[in-house]
């Protein structure tokens, strides 16, 4: 390709709705362009390298066992209501209506399409184990886009599903997806933890996402240097201690507190009680019923472990109006103490830190008055103990012991084990060899291919612009002529260096236009060609031309050495 030939708008200044480096420089080096929030329009190069991020994720799919398929974007909401989701993930739904006003959904994701399918194709245990894929468009209504590609409206994904007859089988399966992903984000050029993962609305038994370090990420990871352990903070535990002390003996005790709405507040004079020696009560609305949550006041809730405690996603704080209704008090004097409670019938839902803790503090349901000497097994009637914490970097690891270290990152990837949930609910069943009728073992396994494209610029690049590995860069080699007058000497050498290049089945562009050295440089460097071949009057004089690697040290060799030169550099993937 010749540069004026296609179009590659670069900006030598930062539009001002990018936010983070990434999405800046796929702004600046014209690789994209915003249509409106959270829709954009992929210009040439752009396109070019996220082809090659579909290429690889293709080829290992395939690699996998995986068969292709292209599933339809527009679904009918019934699958979605037999699924349970059209509930659970309503936030995220996109929902129109034909001509006969008739509802459809365009589709987030397409575990109910490809069950679905197989519910109609798939009636043996003979038929197994089956792995479909497809890479596709996707849509979620986000309520809030940003970071460009990162959390967009509409974006491109690989979705894979497994079918296995046994639970056995399924865990190969997940085993086989997990090692093509390790192999896909090493291809990529992408650096990445696969970390343990919380389910979500997408339910199953297990699942890991594979996030890659980055201080701009939207997830935080805990993981540990001594022996490897890593996990998304939504899913990590730690080893932490409980509260401990005496039997209770002293009886609750009701003290008055004015004005005292925190737990910092009740830590200090004239109360002094210690943030650990404290029960924060919260109160959420899950589905149509308020419950009461329990964590020691140092500790934060981990929604998303609530989530698994509570069995839905459908939940919210409680309002001060219905707090107020139901125990008489507002935030700051709340408690669960069972002598307290306004009405019987409550669920309590308390976390495991707090088992067997006395000589406790906690609100009285009583507006400015506390009770302390609590006794939790004594006085507090738990119905459910769960880890329900979020855990924080320097507790010691669950594994070793050794300090967890929590830094952010961003998902490229996620794969699950889903057991049978889709495949009960929409009739995904088979015989089995004793001719039993079971539901199919899934599992599901996602890779955000745009996301992908922006993860590796985040996590490669420098001043003057993106670094781009050979495996993804949009042309692996630019040819820089100083000189492209038709029959300048420069500018027939660079021809026919780049002719070889094509024969040697090197992509790469050949920058005709009539610009000053230093601009075509910048612009080469900003776009980040992994290889830049310059070819100037005086270099030519000597019989050099000069080869700079994107982010390493420029070498003078030999014009016939040329091509030669730069077949090692590819073979090498060398960017740096």
């Amino acid at each position: 390709m010749r540069w004026t030939q296609t179009i590659i708008p670069t900006l030598k200044e930062t539009p001002a709705e990018a936010e983070i480096v990434s999405h800046k420089l796929l702004l600046r080096a014209g690789l994209i362009r915003k249509l409106t929030g959270g829709l954009y329009t992929f210009m040439p190069l752009g396109l070019r390298a996220l082809r090659k991020v579909e290429q690889i994720v293709r080829e290992e799919m395939n690699r996998a066992g995986a068969l292709e398929v292209l599933m339809p974007a527009l679904q009918p909401p019934e699958i979605w209501q037999r699924s349970g989701r059209y509930e659970t993930a309503q936030d995220v739904l996109f929902k129109v209506r034909d001509r006969a006003k008739k509802e459809w959904v365009l589709g987030p994701t397409h575990e109910e399409v490809i069950t679905t399918l197989v519910a109609g194709e798939i009636s043996s245990y003979r038929q197994m184990p089956k792995n479909f894929y497809q890479i596709q468009t996707k849509f979620r209504d986000e309520i809030r886009p940003r970071f460009g590609l990162m959390r967009a409206k509409e974006f491109i994904m690989k979705d894979a599903y497994s079918f296995d007859a046994t639970d056995a089988g399924a865990q190969d399966s997940y085993r086989k997806m997990y090692d093509a992903y390790t192999r896909i984000f090493q291809r990529c050029g992408l650096k990445t933890i696969p970390v343990e993962a919380d389910t979500g609305v997408m339910g199953g038994k297990f699942s890991h996402e594979f996030m890659v370090p980055a201080e701009t990420g939207e997830n935080e990871v805990a993981y540990c240097d001594g022996c490897g352990y890593a996990a998304n903070v939504e899913k990590a535990t730690s080893q932490v201690t409980r509260v401990t002390g005496e039997a209770a003996s002293a009886l609750p005790e009701k003290f008055a507190t004015p004005g005292v709405l925190t737990i910092e507040a009740l830590s200090q004079a004239p109360y002094q009680v210690p943030a650990e020696r404290q029960i924060k009560t919260l109160v959420y609305m899950a589905e149509s019923k308020l419950v009461l949550i329990l964590m020691r006041g140092d500790d934060q809730l981990n929604e998303a472990k609530l989530a698994g405690a509570l069995g839905t996603g459908m939940f919210r704080p409680g309002e001060p109006g219905e707090i107020f209704a139901a125990l008489g008090a507002h935030p700051g004097s709340l408690g669960a103490v069972t002598s307290t409670l306004k009405n019987s019938g409550w669920t309590i839902y308390a976390d495991e830190r707090l088992k067997d803790a006395v000589g406790m503090t906690t609100g009285a349901n009583e507006d400015g008055f506390h009770l302390r000497n609590i006794s939790i097994a004594r006085d507090i009637q738990v119905n459910t103990w769960s880890d329900l914490r979020l855990v924080q970097a320097g507790e010691p690891c669950p594994k070793c012991g050794q300090p967890l270290k929590v830094r952010r990152a961003i998902e490229v990837g996620h794969v699950f084990k889903l057991g049978t949930k889709y495949s009960q609910a929409l009739d995904a069943l088979f015989l089995d060899e004793s001719g039993k009728q079971q539901p199919a073992v899934m599992g599901c396994y996602g890779i955000g291919v745009t996301r992908t494209l922006q993860a590796v610029i985040e996590q490669s690049h420098d001043e003057q612009g993106i670094v781009w590995p050979v495996s993804v860069a949009p042309y692996t080699v630019c040819i820089t002529p100083l000189n492209v007058a038709p029959d300048s000497p420069v500018m027939k050498l660079a021809e026919k260096i780049y002719a070889e290049l094509a024969a040697a089945g090197i992509d790469a562009i050949l920058d005709d236009r009539n610009e000053r050295p230093g601009f075509k440089f910048k612009d080469s460097e900003l776009v980040g060609f992994p290889i830049r071949v310059g070819i100037g009057e005086k270099s030519l004089a000597k019989g050099e031309v000069e080869i700079k690697p994107r982010a390493g040290a420029m070498t003078a060799v030999k014009a016939e050495e040329a091509v030669s030169a730069v077949q090692a550099l590819v073979r090498a993937g060398l960017t740096a």
